[in-house]
């Protein structure tokens, strides 16, 4: 019995070990497969709905050509008030969760398309800051090649100790009847009396992704 005893104290420790060895290596290659490549990095995308006639449609589209570029600071201003904007979202992107037919809808050729522009494009002209990480960013949407002048408001989400946002949460309102948009005869043919034709959009942006790059 002694002798069992003196083996089994061994063969716990060596079995241990090799337990041990075994669970290190895997947790090793699991945090290797985590580990997200450049292509695997999901693409921007962002939340529009439009109103008419009463109704509101829902839809996404995917964000392209995102810059986000600001100037450096030393001091505890707002680290993002000097930030300029750009990004483009394409039409024919632009997907409902309510079917084919509402996809297609939102992607019928003279509404947000033409054919020679198929994308909405932002470009920010000034950013004035409203309070502490809120701005109001200023800037030139073009929809069908036409630009009009566009008001956006941004919030930047930070940890307490950080000194720049890590998220920005952009967000607005357009008037469609602007660039001359009339969902409701462009899409069904007849106009509504009372239409309401407002595009709403907002967007989530990691900042660590585009700042800068």
């Amino acid at each position: 019995m002694k002798y069992l005893k003196f083996i089994a104290i061994p063969l716990a420790v060596v079995g241990s070990l090799s337990l041990y060895s075994w669970t290190a290596d895997t947790s090793s290659n699991s945090e290797k497969s985590t580990q997200p490549t450049s292509e695997e990095q999901p693409s921007q995308s962002i939340n529009l709905f439009v109103t008419h006639g009463g109704c509101s449609l829902p839809f996404s589209g995917k964000v392209n050509d995102l810059r986000i570029e600001t100037e450096a600071r030393n001091d505890q201003g707002n680290p993002l008030e000097s930030m300029q904007i750009h990004f483009e979202i394409g039409v024919n992107s632009f997907a409902t969760c309510l079917g084919d037919e509402y996809t297609a809808e939102v992607q019928t050729p003279g509404l947000f398309k033409n054919d020679q522009h198929e994308k909405l494009i932002f470009e920010s002209t000034n950013v004035y800051t409203m309070g502490v990480d809120w701005y109001q960013i200023n800037g030139k949407l073009s929809i069908k090649g036409v630009e009009k002048q566009v008001k956006f408001f941004a919030t930047g989400i930070r940890n307490p100790k950080e000194s720049i946002s890590t998220d920005l949460i952009l967000e607005g309102q357009v008037d469609l009847s602007d660039w001359g948009i009339d969902y409701e005869k462009i899409v069904h043919g007849k106009s509504m009396e009372h239409a309401t034709k407002w595009m709403h959009l907002n967007m989530k942006i990691n900042l660590d992704r585009y700042l800068n790059s």
